[in-house]
């Protein structure tokens, strides 16, 4: 623990490659990762979130499904179209545009501090015997599963 605190001293803060995705382990908090664990937990659960539901009031939902997209941006050409530009819009147009959210944003930038933080830790913590468990994929059996209602 020692070890690994005067190690993440010298090489300092941890950067990420690419863009900002959560590891494949994500919900977990290994012992010795709590405090990085809250942090980012805390930033998904606000800031992240803020900037999400800012992106879909702004219609920059993203589909799995090509064919909502295109109904999506045919929609949104639509409504554009048809709204006459009223003067109470002009009046709001110095307002700051890096606070507007764009279509290419990722909610996750917000957090990516600790993302990095987070994925350094638990990549390090995750190794050792007490949080092995943590990782162990489970199976549950047939008898357990809910039943599929029929007719």
């Amino acid at each position: 623990m020692v070890l690994g605190r005067l190690r993440d001293s010298l090489f300092g803060p941890p950067t990420l490659t690419g863009p900002t995705i959560l590891p494949p382990y994500f919900p977990v908090a290994p012992a010795g990762c709590e405090k990085h664990a809250e942090r980012l937990f805390t930033c998904i659960a606000t800031t992240a979130t803020e900037k999400a539901r800012d992106m879909e009031k702004a219609g920059y939902t993203k589909s799995y499904y090509p064919d909502i997209r295109e109904k999506q941006e045919k929609e949104r050409k639509e409504q554009n179209a048809a709204a006459p530009p009223s003067p109470v819009l002009e009046g709001q147009k110095d307002v700051d545009a890096a606070a507007l959210p764009s279509p290419d944003d990722n909610p996750l930038d917000e957090c990516r501090t600790f993302v990095a933080y987070y994925k350094r830790c638990c990549d390090r913590e995750l190794k050792k015997k007490k949080n092995w468990i943590l990782t162990e994929p489970y199976r549950v059996q047939e008898e357990y599963r809910y039943k599929k209602s029929e007719g």
